[in-house]
């Protein structure tokens, strides 16, 4: 089976990150890239550790469990498709343990980024101390590529 990885831009202010999707999630991926091009707001995570989060309310993407983990590593970026809380999707920028006010959530891996992950923890600093921080994403031209899986 093959599935494409595509590269996205996300930009907040001057700091500028590639993230490279997950091969693994394509219903996911799908899903984020009906979005694009996409500008929105996020905030400092509550209860996850380090990370930073864009609400998306009640929004119901229809997403299966893909790739589902509660601890991203720096620069993964998750989607949680609703349930126990509202629609998200999550960057950490350093510890993390995804959770809500509810208790422990897995979000599917959707993306990672590959380029500017030194700037994260910048991101998050002003997530927590600015407040809701601009976010533009949009997909890089020419960035679809193809991998084979058995």
């Amino acid at each position: 089976m093959s599935h494409s990885i595509y590269q996205l831009r996300m930009s907040s202010r001057e700091l500028s990150f590639i993230a490279e999707t997950h091969p693994d999630a394509p219903c996911s991926v799908d899903a984020l890239l009906r979005l694009l091009p996409w500008q929105t707001q996020m905030v400092h995570v509550r209860w996850s550790g380090e990370g930073v989060w864009v609400p998306l309310g009640d929004n119901d993407f229809q997403l299966p469990w893909e790739t589902p983990t509660r601890y991203p590593a720096v620069g993964d970026v998750l989607f949680y498709p609703g349930g126990y809380s509202e629609t998200e999707i999550l960057m950490a920028y350093g510890p993390c343990a995804f959770a809500s006010k509810l208790g422990p959530i897995a979000g599917n891996h959707v993306m990672t980024i590959i380029k500017g992950i030194e700037q994260l923890p910048e991101l998050g600093r002003r997530c927590l101390w600015e407040g809701a921080q601009p976010l533009t994403v949009t997909l890089l031209e020419s960035s679809v590529h193809q991998e084979t899986t058995p």
